[in-house]
């Protein structure tokens, strides 16, 4: 696949197109040239952002208001990945962390959580990739979290939904190759965006130094995207802490959990 929009009429589909990581990639893609389809939960948001990159890149923009948490939302999403002009990249940003531990949590949350980080992540990953590697020619871009590579905050169980996300990318994108089509799990740390603050988590004692630019994330993505990797994890400070992560003692890794997850909070995104 090429992420050059001059090669031919590339159109990107983006969920949570209107908020941070999201609305990074949908503006550096409107910039670079890109036609867009915009889904998000607030009709209003989407119309405004569609109006803005309109006028501003002269592409098309398409907006689909759809909870992705429910089977209505994504069907909508689905029948749009299925029908029309074809998606050349997906991207499933659309995601929730809940700021209670499982213990304190409900089941209706947690069915939620699961819903949209995970269920809606595989059923338009499959609705896009039926038509790219029938094309032979498409990506699909699924945003994870580095949360995903361990139980770094004890209660929460949002870093097991992007352990899924992450292990799902590297197996679904292993198989799409050989169609030609890219599948790659996005898997950033701290970024700005509003996340932390809809899900009311008091990040105010976080680093600075911790911090990523969301147009950084996006920009580093789309060039692992282009160099074929199945997992992209921005950033080389966020690299160092995935190989501890991923190699480190348990016990070690329990202990600086239970050390930091006050000052912390419950989301890496």
């Amino acid at each position: 696949m090429t992420l050059d929009p001059a090669t031919a009429e590339r159109r990107a589909l983006i969920t949570g197109a209107t908020a941070g990581i999201g609305a990074a990639f949908t503006r550096r893609l409107a910039a670079d040239g890109w036609h867009l389809v915009l889904v998000a939960r607030d009709a209003g948001r989407l119309t405004e952002l569609a109006a803005e990159l309109g006028s501003r890149h002269g592409r098309e923009i398409e907006t689909i208001s759809a909870d992705l948490s429910t089977d209505d939302g994504c069907a909508v999403v689905e029948r749009r990945l299925a029908d029309g002009s074809p998606v050349h990249l997906l991207v499933n940003n659309a995601g929730i962390s809940l700021n209670k531990p499982f213990l304190r949590s409900s089941a209706e949350d947690e069915a939620r959580l699961l819903r949209l980080n995970v269920h809606a992540v595989m059923r338009l990953t499959l609705a896009a990739l039926r038509p790219m590697t029938e094309r032979r020619d498409g990506a699909v871009i699924n945003v994870s979290s580095v949360a995903g590579f361990g139980a770094v905050m004890p209660g929460s169980t949002y870093s097991a939904s992007k352990a899924w996300v992450t292990n799902f990318s590297e197996s679904v994108g292993q198989s799409a190759r050989p169609f030609g089509v890219r599948v790659m799990a996005l898997c950033p740390g701290y970024t700005r965006t509003e996340f932390h603050q809809r899900a009311g988590i008091n990040m105010s004692k976080t680093p600075e130094w911790m911090w990523l630019r969301a147009e950084d994330v996006v920009d580093e993505a789309l060039r692992d995207l282009g160099k074929g990797k199945l997992v992209s994890i921005p950033a080389w400070k966020y690299k160092v802490a995935v190989a501890g992560l991923r190699h480190a003692p348990r016990r070690l890794l329990q202990a600086v959990a239970r050390d930091t997850r006050g000052r912390i909070g419950r989301d890496e995104r």
